[in-house]
């Protein structure tokens, strides 16, 4: 008799394996989907593991609280900020400017002004790209405009405009009742606000060309 363990792990490899096929051609010997192994996880990460090589990393346990659907336009959400080369690259930003801060105290000490001025400015470089990183109006436009190529995306897979606007949509709404974040919450509320914008605007334009045709 399969133990419930089994059947569970067997599951979870048949959805990692899915959403492989859900990848554009284009990106399938690159892109790896892989199930998170770490503690209190987001729903997924995407990150780059190699010079040539990203995961997807997905909470299983979170996913399963979405519908099929729902999962799908997530997933070429996430597909979609790799193409746009949005995903976080590794940074030497951190790591340029805990070296700066340590120059600077050094120099103070020993009193040498080039060094000093050169510490400053390796904090100021690394200090402002770690703003531009985490700057919320870029990562807000970011992440509209990955929902926009998700939404291409899936009428690549066969979806019809409304039905990956409406999936998208109920999608971002199950995020905002799951998520306990509320400043994670108020990031989706955002992208919903910006969707129903856009789907408007997409039906406006089809009835537009519908009507130039009669």
């Amino acid at each position: 008799m399969t133990s419930y363990a089994t059947s569970s792990a067997r599951a979870e490899m048949s959805e990692l394996r899915r959403l492989k096929t859900l990848l554009p051609p284009e990106l399938q010997s690159w892109v790896m989907v892989e199930a998170t192994t770490e503690v209190n996880p987001p729903l997924l990460r995407t990150e780059e593991i190699g010079r040539d090589e990203v995961e997807i990393q997905i909470d299983l346990v979170k996913w399963e609280q979405l519908a099929l659907d729902q999962r799908n336009l997530i997933f070429w959400h996430e597909v979609a900020r790799i193409q746009n080369d949005t995903i976080p690259k590794e940074g030497w930003e951190m790591a340029a400017l805990a070296i700066g801060l340590g120059g600077a105290v050094g120099e103070l000490w020993v009193q040498d002004g080039l060094l000093l001025l050169l510490a400053l400015a390796l904090c100021g470089v690394s200090g402002w790209r770690l703003y531009q990183k985490n700057n919320g109006d870029k990562t807000f436009k970011e992440a509209v405009e990955a929902d926009e190529k998700a939404i291409a995306l899936a009428t690549r897979f066969g979806y019809t405009l409304p039905n990956a606007y409406k999936s998208l949509g109920s999608a971002l709404k199950t995020l905002v009742e799951i998520t306990p974040s509320r400043r994670q919450r108020r990031k989706y509320e955002a992208r919903l606000s910006a969707l129903k914008k856009s789907a408007a605007q997409a039906k406006a334009r089809v009835k537009s060309q519908r009507e130039e045709q009669y």
